[in-house]
């Protein structure tokens, strides 16, 4: 009983460092192969889209998507079943994306058309990182993707005072031009605030009245001032992350398979598992 045991852990093991770990030539090579099949899936998604090739070699993309599909689908159950705290993988960041990545393919047997969103695999290509061990490169994603996390409330407040502006400005150039050129009514006017605002311009609306182009200038101007206030945001908190932030040492957790660890760290911070 106890060589079973020990045999099941030796196995959970060898299967924790190929999959999760790049150290070994098994470890790089799963994870360098893992990487292929991604590259190759996304490929398969975009050609699939030409109508031309998928008259013609539809039915073997269809099955060469499938064979990649299943093999990612046993990769998932493998993650899963190698860790010591499977629901702590399965609700992080990384286990999401690797589910995502899948869930498609399925989807599309009830759903068409929900192919095409296979290419979410592309994210998991970022592995490489890893595996090339470029620490520099996942500790500057790690940064970003702090400051962006801690941006978040600040962004949403500042995104709810766009919505109210837009609002506002689309009514008043809806009371300017007459609801005539476009502006027949507030939903249209509010589409011109947002496309003259984020200074995108598309032009298929445009005031035709003198006193509606001095207004649609000064809200040219405006929008502006309003694309600096994000990049502020995001930028002040990229500079308290970069004076923050510690080294990753590039382990990851044999209880939830996550890492962005301290080198010096002995236990995991996501889910106290020993390092």
């Amino acid at each position: 009983m106890e060589k079973d045991l020990a045999g099941k852990g030796n196995w959970k093991k060898f299967l924790f460092e190929t999959i999760y770990e790049s150290e070994t030539f098994l470890g790089k090579f799963f994870n360098v192969a893992l990487i292929g099949c991604i590259i190759l899936s996304v490929f398969i998604v975009m050609l699939d889209s030409v109508e031309e090739i998928h008259v013609r070699w539809g039915r073997v993309l269809f099955v060469l998507e499938w064979a990649i599909t299943i093999l990612f689908s046993i990769e998932y159950l493998l993650r899963i079943f190698c860790v010591k705290k499977p629901l702590n993988y399965i609700l992080s960041p990384i286990g999401g994306v690797d589910l995502i990545a899948i869930l498609p393919a399925y989807l599309s047997l009830f759903f068409i058309g929900t192919q095409y969103l296979l290419v979410i695999r592309a994210f998991r290509i970022l592995r490489v990182f890893r595996i090339l061990k470029m620490w520099n490169f996942i500790n500057a994603s790690h940064t970003l993707t702090k400051a962006l996390y801690t941006s978040a409330i600040k962004i949403g407040v500042f995104l709810l005072f766009v919505v109210v502006i837009v609002v506002i400005l689309g009514s008043v150039m809806h009371l300017i031009e007459g609801g005539k050129h476009g502006y027949e009514n507030i939903p249209r006017s509010i589409y011109w605030a947002i496309v003259t605002l984020t200074t995108v311009g598309y032009g298929d609306i445009s005031p035709r009245t003198p006193l509606g182009r001095l207004f649609a200038s000064a809200v040219m101007l405006f929008g502006y001032s309003i694309l600096a206030v994000p990049t502020g945001i995001v930028t002040s908190e990229l500079i308290k992350s970069a004076k923050s932030k510690h080294a990753d040492s590039g382990q990851s957790c044999p209880a939830c398979g996550r890492r962005e660890h301290d080198e010096d760290a002995h236990y995991c911070k996501f889910c106290g598992g020993k390092l």
